[in-house]
């Protein structure tokens, strides 16, 4: 089915520099989709042909060219003001729409209306479970077993691995705290209400912000296991250690908005320790065994743990690219 007219679901796609993957995605939509829907394509100024590629391809999305990298968060927004379906679905450029996932997403939030906020199941190319598509919330204790490396060691336990819901396999209908944003459905009136995404997160941590924004105003989000996408992962941000300078500032913001008062600075700690705890456990690591691969991760923690004024008070400091985005 080519776009709708009259669509029920507006489809918004973020690119920056992802051509052959999103266009991919954009096939894989229309092999696999019949709701009523349309597609917007907001693309962050890439330079490999994303947009020629796009423009031209036969689900004839809306798309958005944009002159500055403004970022995930602010780039969703401008998409969603363009839309005009009942159902906002946010979706990454590097995933696969199987066997009819949007669909089956999209009746299941007829199913779920008190979720409000609504997911699937992700798995990686291979099939393997890719556990991404939802979070627990952080909180002191997550905090500690990450930073103590009891997350690691016990990987399947709920009580010590609990952000990811150690052992859960996805494999169940179920309540989370957080859908990921490369899979995720919404109203468009009540993402209206919460105001879209917050702009000061500039990657990672504006889906987690957007479910615990919309959980005080009663959303209890959910996934179902029925919707499955195979998504890749990290496409526009192969450089592990920028992403996670991104991925550790966006968490701080999220201890400074969405912990209590009395245990944000314990929060903020035990946050800083995670990356010094995995330099010091690479680096006796590499020391003992000699491996290439430790070594090569001890360095991107070294580089990571020396990089921390960029990380550690949140998105203090926007990429240029984003100071020069227009407000979104």
């Amino acid at each position: 089915m080519a776009q709708s007219n009259t669509p029920r679901l507006s489809i918004l796609i973020v690119s920056y520099n992802t051509r052959d993957l999103t266009i991919a995605c954009l096939d894989s939509v229309l092999r696999e989709s019949r709701v009523p829907f349309e597609i917007i394509v907001i693309d962050n100024a890439s330079t490999d042909g994303s947009r020629e590629a796009i423009d031209k391809h036969p689900a004839n999305p809306t798309l958005i060219a944009l002159g500055d990298n403004v970022g995930f968060g602010r780039a969703n927004n401008i998409a969603a003001r363009a839309a005009k379906g009942e159902l906002l679905l946010l979706l990454n450029p590097d995933t696969l729409v199987l066997d009819g996932a949007i669909d089956k997403l999209t009746d299941f939030a007829t199913l779920r209306p008190q979720a409000r906020i609504w997911g699937g199941r992700t798995v990686f190319a291979n099939g393997a479970l890719n556990p991404g598509s939802a979070w627990a919330r952080m909180t002191p204790w997550r905090l500690f077993c990450r930073a103590s490396g009891l997350a690691a060691i016990f990987p399947r336990s709920a009580a010590f691995n609990g952000e990811t819901f150690g052992g859960w396999l996805r494999d169940s209908e179920r309540r989370v705290d957080i859908v990921s944003g490369c899979f995720l459905m919404i109203d468009r009136q009540f993402w209206n209400g919460l105001g879209g995404f917050d702009p000061s997160f500039f990657m990672y941590g504006e889906e987690a912000d957007l479910c615990l924004r919309a959980a005080k105003l009663g959303a209890r989000p959910a996934i179902t296991p029925s919707a499955t996408i195979v998504h890749y992962g990290g496409a526009s941000e192969r450089v592990r250690e920028d992403k996670l300078v991104k991925l550790l500032a966006a968490k701080a913001m999220l201890i400074d908005r969405h912990f209590m008062i009395g245990t944000r600075t314990l929060g903020r700690l035990l946050h800083a320790a995670w990356p010094l705890s995995r330099l010091i456990a690479c680096e006796l690591a590499a020391r003992l065994t000699g491996y290439r691969h430790v070594q090569d991760a001890a360095h991107v923690w070294r580089r990571v743990w020396m990089r921390r004024e960029e990380w550690v008070n949140g998105f203090a400091e926007m990429p240029v690219p984003y100071r020069a985005g227009k407000p979104a």
